[in-house]
């Protein structure tokens, strides 16, 4: 099998190997002179660019393309002007066309990037890593996003009040952006120099051009900006904008008889505020009082059937932006396969579900509140003049409580406490962008626990310090980062930690761990360190080592599926840098990973080898395949013994077609299997995109996936003084279609609608119980009951071991079916910049199937028919610039 793998790996390396380049170009930096607007009249933001402002300074062209062909004439040419005044940035852009009527103009709401585009992204701090974006459409779109990281993270949460106004005429067509300073950062000096970078979309041949040159195979983004000279006298905008709303909500659903909590519709009527105050030009505190998230996206449906925790991302808009500023990946790596999403700071902890739930007797009813209610909470950001970025966030959560009611007799029950948040985010620039050195710190503090709440740590703090360090000319970079963490509580809470399946400290067979009942705290570390090219010619690298001891655990107000882990990763890449006749780009790939636990096992030997091809077309292919010779699992059994699971290959593979036809396809799928078969895994998924209208887009992405394991986890279970390790083989199917309209009025007025139907079903059979778990062979990995061992009887199984008559042990079908369907439909209204009206409808039906119906006779049985929960919601805001 090895000599397998390393011949593919040769074969999909040797067609590009003769073409291998390498590239030390370097760039001068393009300077535009701009002019103040004195006693002129500013331009009227019409689109037009006839005012006589634009005549105080001169054109700047000569665009180079950079996509597909780099360093190329453009298929058409691109101009600007730039000028500004005490309170404005004003700029005005031709964009060339010799067919006007071919000209893309795709509605969108904002942040859309459809169709044709021009953008200018603006470094006023000057620091050659952080730039704010404004985007324009040919059909009137605005784009905005913060850029940080030097380019390597853009986050489109950042919506500023700007206005623009575009053109069509016989020449291409045009553009006018008005930009106010206040939503700009930058220094107080006399004469300024920011960088400035624009980029050019032209749709017809899917082509980027730059107004600053920058070769493909040159490192970082913002770092490369050409620049704006001639800015005297600039005085920094201290920004005020207050937004308060008001949101109507009704809620239906299906009564429940004699349930006084749920008679079938509820209505309620909140306010609140947000609020951004610029305490300096640099820095900004942003304060939200009874935050609203009603008009955000549900989450999508999923199982996990691991145990671990699911990880989704954060939609609400008051976390979401400037997100970046707080962001503290652990273990992020080009590799993959290193638990990229675990983080110090994972927002969706505040305001979570309530983790408690009260106790009941038959008759009882409860009314158990969906999330915390977060009473307010403050961000304050930014980056100073000596490079100092700044981030401190605070939230407080209501203590909630659970009502149960006895037959009209009604009590009280605390769920959740009250509870401060804090992350405060330090990071500092030296060397011209090219290395930082930062930290994080983090704090989580809950009022007196009730005995009902003390498996829930006291309190939780987390650091952290990161760093990195890049030379000859970014090409080569080391950093990484290392953090702590420390949990207080109960002997009760921290021997909950102790033996949550993220630790595991009772694994029977490990000798480096074990729960001691009598600790009131836990204490840990981890951290990531790695050195990586990524510039200069067609060769790219990284390798590096991660790490989380057994103690460490962030997920009070971060992110983390895992501890007890040493890995080793290492990533090495290939991209062509010139189109050809088949391809515009093609890139392919190598990892490995060694995994090791602190006890010195090693649990995993991993290589892959992948590539991606966009073809002359446009369309987007790729292929993965992957090999594991050595797996073992210290989690499988969940307290169990360590788990030798058999080797392992794998696959991926997606087809795009290209992405400007008014219908596009995708199909996208993967499979792995153990080599003898002892579990299998498939998905399938398939995706279709109409757009008949340039304001209309229909799309469906269709999902079926299987999941055949002989050794699934079913429980453990005390017998006589020992412990059954219950495991059974799971024949599951799932199956689930994402479905989306949009809609554009026009860049200001949206109809949006997503709704999931979804559906997983899972069938056990052959149960059987592990007691040789690390033994070579599968079938000595296991004991398998026999059908006169085992019987049903009203949905529990009995087991006679020894057949004398007498059940042994029982435990209840874990056959399941989960059917659900979830949608939200969005009016937005932007009825002036910055304020807006929303129209919500939300519907969700939850509900457990048939395991032995059909998948779409279940799905059909369970959705169309029955009586849903509807969330009706109408929110108005009003944003007040001061």
């Amino acid at each position: 099998m090895k000599t397998i793998f390393i011949g593919v790996c040769a074969l999909l390396l040797l067609p590009i190997l003769g073409n291998a380049q390498d590239s030390t170009t370097t760039v001068p930096k393009r300077i535009y002179e701009t002019k103040p607007l004195l006693a002129q009249k500013p331009p009227s933001i019409d689109g037009m660019l006839d005012d006589t402002a634009w005549n105080t300074v001169a054109w700047s062209g000569d665009y180079i393309e950079n996509q597909p062909d780099e360093n190329t004439a453009p298929s058409v040419q691109t101009k600007f002007k730039l000028v500004y005044d005490k309170k404005f940035l004003y700029i005005g852009v031709r964009c060339y066309d010799p067919e006007p009527d071919k000209i893309e103009k795709r509605l969108s709401r904002r942040d859309g990037f459809s169709g044709d585009w021009v953008e200018f992204n603006i470094d006023s701090y000057h620091d050659y890593r952080t730039a704010f974006s404004f985007t324009v459409t040919a059909a009137g779109v605005k784009g905005d996003e913060f850029v940080s990281n030097n380019g390597n993270d853009w986050d489109s949460s950042w919506n500023p009040i700007w206005y623009t106004k575009t053109n069509i005429d016989g020449e291409g067509w045009t553009a006018e952006l008005k930009i106010p300073l206040s939503q700009l950062k930058f220094r107080r000096d006399k004469n300024q120099v920011w960088g400035l970078q624009s980029t050019r979309r032209f749709f017809r041949a899917e082509e980027r051009s730059l107004w600053q040159r920058k070769p493909l195979d040159t490192p970082g983004w913002v770092s490369e900006f050409g620049e704006i000279h001639g800015l005297v006298d600039l005085e920094p905008q201290h920004q005020l904008e207050i937004q308060p709303y008001t949101v109507a909500k009704l809620e239906t659903y299906e009564a429940e008889e004699g349930n006084p909590f749920r008679e079938g519709r509820d209505s309620d009527l909140t306010g609140g505020l947000d609020a951004k105050i610029g305490i300096t030009n640099d820095l900004t505190l942003d304060l939200t009082i009874n935050p609203d998230f009603g008009q955000v996206e549900a989450d999508p449906s999923a199982i996990a059937l691991d145990g671990f925790q699911i990880f989704f991302r954060e939609q609400r808009p008051f976390f979401v932006e400037n997100k970046n500023i707080f962001d503290y990946g652990v273990s992020r790596s080009e590799a993959g396969n290193t638990f990229g999403f675990d983080n110090v700071f994972y927002s969706r902890r505040i305001g979570r579900s309530p983790q408690g739930f009260p106790s009941t007797a038959d008759g009882e009813f409860v009314d158990q509140p969906e999330n915390t209610t977060i009473l307010g909470a403050a961000k304050f950001s930014g980056k100073t003049k000596d490079g100092w970025s700044i981030g401190a966030l605070e939230s407080v959560t209501a203590k909630k409580y659970a009502i149960i009611d006895n037959n009209g007799n009604r009590r009280e029950e605390v769920v959740e406490p009250l509870t401060n948040y804090f992350v405060g985010r330090l990071q500092k620039d030296f060397n011209d962008g090219n290395t930082f050195v930062g930290g994080i710190l983090t704090a989580v503090n809950r009022d007196a626990l009730t005995p009902e709440l003390d498996f829930l740590h006291r309190s939780a703090y987390s650091g952290g310090f990161d760093f990195k360090h890049q030379w000859n000319d970014r090409d080569w970079y080391f950093g990484g980062n290392m953090i702590w963490s420390h949990v207080e509580g109960d002997t009760s809470a921290i021997q909950n930690t102790q033996e949550t399946i993220t630790h595991l400290f009772q694994r029977v067979d490990a000798d480096h761990v074990s729960v001691d009942p009598d600790a009131t705290s836990l204490t840990g570390t981890g951290g990531n360190v790695q050195l990586g090219k990524i510039g200069n010619g067609n060769w790219k690298f990284e390798t590096g080592g991660t790490w989380r001891s057994p103690e460490l655990e962030l997920n009070d107000i971060g992110f983390q599926r895992q501890a007890d882990d040493i890995r080793h990763y290492t990533w090495i890449g290939y991209q062509t840098i010139k189109p050809d006749s088949t391809f515009r780009r093609v890139g392919i790939n190598y990892n490995h990973w060694s995994v090791w636990d602190f006890g010195g096992n090693h649990n995993s030997l991993r290589f892959n080898t992948n590539s991606w091809q966009n073809w002359k077309g446009n369309w987007f292919t790729n292929l993965g395949l992957n090999y594991e010779p050595i797996q073992y699992s210290n989690f499988a059994l969940r307290g169990g013994p360590r788990l030798r699971l058999s080797p392992e290959i794998g696959f991926w593979n997606s087809i795009n077609t290209d992405n400007r036809k008014k219908v596009r396809f995708n199909v996208f799928h993967n499979g792995r299997k153990g080599v003898d078969n002892s579990y299998r895994t498939y998905s399938l998924g398939f995706g279709v995109t109409y757009q008949p209208l340039n304001a209309l887009s229909i799309s469906a992405r269709p999902n079926y996936s299987i999941n055949k394991d002989q050794l699934q986890f079913i429980d453990n279970i005390a017998v006589d003084g020992d412990t059954r390790y219950l495991n059974g083989t799971i024949d599951q199917e799932t199956l689930s279609m994402s479905l989306r309209l949009n809609y554009t009025i026009n860049p200001n007025f949206t109809i949006q609608y997503w709704g999931q139907p979804f559906i997983s079903r899972g069938r056990y059979s052959n149960f059987k119980h592990v007691t040789s778990a690390t033994a070579k062979s599968f079938e000595n990995r296991f004991t398998l009951y026999d059908t006169d061992q085992i019987s049903l009887e009203e949905e529990e199984y009995r087991v006679d071991e020894d057949l004398d008559g007498v059940t042994d042990f029982t435990f209840d079908d874990p056959d399941f079916s989960f059917v659900q369907f979830r949608s939200n439909l969005v009016v937005r209204w932007e009825y002036i910049p910055g304020s807006e009206i929303f129209l919500v409808w939300s519907q969700d039906i939850s509900r457990s199937g048939n395991p032995q119906e059909q998948l779409f006779q279940s799905l059909g049985d369970n959705i169309f028919g029955q009586e849903a929960q509807n969330i009706f919601l109408i929110k108005a805001t009003y944003r007040f610039v001061l």
